[in-house]
């Protein structure tokens, strides 16, 4: 865009070129300090307030060559200062409103005093007039050209910073659930989260096997609902581990008792597609943010063994879990527990399910009809009948290895039919 003699118009815009270079580090200072003060959302520390007056310095002294005539427009690229401050602001996390109003605010400041110059240069107000509408039409080129650039450089490096801090979050996370040494201060800023307290774990995923961008959706909707169930104090901690299943943390502050299995239990009703997940108990500091997750990861092998229950989160604090979590170890063993301890309740039928379960809460009731009956909301006579009933079936008295008949029974009401023995075909 050089501005040849021959145009009056474009030959009065090196008055601003002259005026600019003259002023440039007053016309800085100014600038910087005003969009600090203005913008909040621009980082204040020393470093970043260094890097936007060498931005504007930039700006300000390649706006001055375009004016001159030395650079023409459609060559125009955005100085290094300016694309470094961008990436900074990525890094930072600053959103890109705040660097797109930085540039219009600054583009004011600018524009206003551009055309008091002009104004001053040139008393006649119809030759000033012309220099004015020059000024607006390059500056706005100018402007329009450079902020493309620097939110191009923004948007790069965010997707750049985004993956490394992915990363490491990634390799932090891996390091704290194998149990190896971790800087739990260095830990605490990557992950955005205070290891030094109470977290209660979780592990959640979509059923039916979906496996599509909308679950990511379904499952952080489902991890807000789940962490206002269980008291967290803060925004969980949510790792992806693909498109259909999180792992979480939830941050619990003080709180030492495990959550209410119920209200866990209904935070994910009414959530489609269906969601299912696994709770582990309250743990503190780093070990207990592993052995949370621990203990979430077992409640989730017991909730996918047992998938024909309709339960829609598996806590492992609940009467059981821990138990059938061990015997989901070892399946084959479990299946030769089951059909040793159970005789005949170990059929396939509903109506020796019904048995089970009520010779479970019999026993857990330390033998009590009345208790088992509040439990199961039946009369106590119902409990009598099935009790006797279920003992016939079994073929033994409730004394003869009741520890194995207990294991074999918590065995089937957690992981249901993958212990019992194959229905037989004819």
């Amino acid at each position: 865009m050089a501005h040849g003699g021959e145009d009056p118009e474009l030959a009065d815009m090196a008055v601003v070129s002259s005026s600019l270079k003259s002023r440039v580090t007053e016309l800085t200072a100014s600038m910087t300090a005003l969009l600090a003060e203005q913008i909040p959302d621009l980082p204040q520390d020393p470093v970043t307030r260094r890097m936007l007056a060498e931005s504007v310095e930039s700006n300000l002294r390649l706006a001055a060559a375009v004016y001159g005539g030395e650079i023409g427009v459609g060559d125009i690229r955005a100085p290094h200062g300016a694309r470094e401050y961008a990436r900074r602001l990525a890094q930072y996390e600053v959103a890109p409103t705040a660097l797109i109003r930085a540039y219009r605010l600054g583009q004011h400041i600018h524009v206003t005093w551009a055309v008091d110059e002009l104004v001053r240069a040139f008393p006649d107000p119809v030759r000033a007039l012309a220099a004015v509408r020059t000024l607006l039409s390059v500056n706005f080129r100018y402007i329009d050209l450079i902020s493309e650039q620097v939110i191009e450089d923004y948007q790069a490096e965010r997707e750049r910073w985004l993956a490394h801090r992915s990363t490491v979050r990634t390799q932090i996370l891996e390091r704290l659930l194998a149990a190896e040494s971790v800087d739990a201060a260095a830990a605490e800023s990557t992950l955005g989260l205070r290891l030094r307290q109470h977290h209660i774990a979780a592990v959640l995923w979509t059923a039916g096997g979906h496996d599509s961008p909308s679950d990511l959706r379904v499952l952080e909707s489902a991890a807000g609902r789940l962490g206002e169930a269980v008291g967290a104090t803060g925004a969980p901690l949510v790792w992806p581990k693909d498109r259909s299943t999180f792992w979480i943390w939830f941050p619990v502050g003080r709180q030492v008792e495990p959550p209410d299995p119920a209200r866990t239990e209904a935070a994910l009703d009414g959530i489609a597609p269906r969601i299912l997940g696994g709770l582990g108990a309250p743990g503190f500091g780093v070990t207990g943010f592993r052995q949370s997750h621990e203990d979430a990861l077992q409640a989730a092998q017991v909730a996918t063994i047992g998938g024909g229950r309709p339960r829609r989160l598996t806590c492992y604090t609940e009467p059981g879990v821990r138990t059938a979590a061990l015997l989901a170890a070892d399946l084959a063993g479990t299946r030769r527990l089951v059909s040793s301890s159970l005789g005949g309740l170990d059929a396939r039928t509903d109506s020796a399910a019904r048995l089970r379960e009520t010779l479970l809460v019999f026993l857990d009731e330390r033998r009590s009809h009345v208790a088992a009956a509040q439990r199961l909301h039946l009369h106590k006579n119902t409990v009598k009948y099935r009790v006797a009933k279920a003992v016939e079936q079994r073929g033994r008295p409730l004394d003869e290895d009741q520890l194995d008949l207990q294991l074999a029974l918590i065995a089937c009401h957690w992981l249901g039919q993958a212990v019992l023995p194959a229905a037989e075909t004819s």
